[in-house]
């Protein structure tokens, strides 16, 4: 018999991430009977709001997963690695935020507006992968192109906001900030070099091949949720100081000619998407515009003058919304709909 409400745990519920998914949960009214907020020892004990309510978070190494329906996690890959097989183990259905599952074969990765049928596939393990932020927006505006005329390449450039690099970055960023003004010299800890007033070109860490692990994540997830398994796409992610909202210049070659006006009428009917694409000053999306909404903005849409078929575009949307609390509770709301 199909439950009425769904006892659901978060795993990182005291980050950026674990945050935002609870105000999801609370505003798009997802049935949950019980909520469980898992965090490491240290922050066990404390309370935190979900729907007017004070909830304590228990500690993650000595939680029993007996009985929970849904487990949406967002502590890392470490933690994904240790927790995820114990709570799929006692049936729970994890939705992980992290690197750790997403290329393995057997575990759908999943953009509900892209791919939902994968959710599908989740009994194999009881593990859904929620992609790369950065990959989630790109796909959103991707998909649809694909679908009509093909795509034979995809060239992107990212600037993606420090809250990508969690709540430490964010406070490296604001601490940098006020000591230029200051004129006081805050070292980095979190990135390499000063993020302030700074743009950082390395996201992740370099593989062999010169590009960083970010940049091959939109290669390999791209390849996986398209169903293209010979995608050839190019990526150069780059920090920027920005709190909230990754933005994206992105290049396609299609297989068939699409025209900008095309395009634009394609994407006005993608799910998820929001055209904002006004060619006068002021007239296209930002970072900013994106900060707590949870649709991904596209502008700047305009045919490459280099290529026939080419075309460019400005994807913006904010990364731990949409590309992450957001697609995780999507996908769960999909899976209690259709499958649990």
């Amino acid at each position: 018999m199909k439950k009425n409400a769904y006892k659901v745990a978060i795993l990182g519920a005291t980050g950026a991430v674990g945050e935002v998914m609870r105000e999801i949960l609370a505003e798009r009214n997802f049935p949950v009977s019980e909520l469980f907020l898992l965090a490491s020892e240290r922050s066990a004990g404390d309370t935190l709001d979900f729907a007017g309510k004070a909830v304590r978070v228990r500690d993650a190494a000595t939680f029993d997963w007996t009985g929970v329906d849904i487990g949406l996690f967002s502590a890392g890959a470490a933690a994904s690695e240790i927790y995820a097989p114990k709570a799929a183990a006692a049936g729970a259905v994890v939705i992980d935020n992290t690197s750790r599952y997403r290329y393995e074969e057997d575990i759908p990765l999943v953009v509900p507006e892209v791919n939902p049928q994968r959710i599908a596939d989740y009994q194999t393990r009881n593990i859904i992968a929620n992609p790369n932020c950065s990959t989630i927006q790109m796909l959103l505006a991707l998909k649809p192109i694909a679908d009509s005329v093909g795509l034979e390449r995809v060239v992107v450039s990212t600037y993606q906001a420090v809250s990508g690099a969690g709540s430490r970055a964010i406070q490296e960023l604001g601490r940098q900030t006020l000591g230029i003004f200051k004129q006081e010299e805050v070292a980095p800890a979190v990135f390499p070099k000063q993020i302030a007033f700074n743009c950082l070109p390395q996201i992740d860490v370099f593989q062999d091949n010169g590009y960083t692990k970010e940049e091959m994540k939109m290669l390999w997830e791209s390849r996986k949720i398209l169903e293209i398994p010979d995608l050839p796409l190019s990526a150069t992610c780059v920090r920027v100081p920005v709190f909230y909202g990754h933005s994206e210049a992105v290049n396609v070659v299609t297989r068939k000619k699409l025209s900008a006006e095309e395009m634009r009428a394609l994407l006005c009917n993608a799910p998820g998407v929001q055209i904002w694409d006004e060619r006068e000053t002021g007239g296209w999306p930002t970072a900013l515009d994106s900060a707590g909404k949870d649709a991904t903005w596209v502008g700047r849409i305009r045919e490459d003058c280099s290529h026939e078929r080419g075309l460019n575009f400005w994807v913006v949307a904010d990364n731990i919304r949409k590309g992450a609390a957001l697609n995780s509770v999507q996908i769960a709301e999909i899976l209690i709909r259709d499958y649990l």
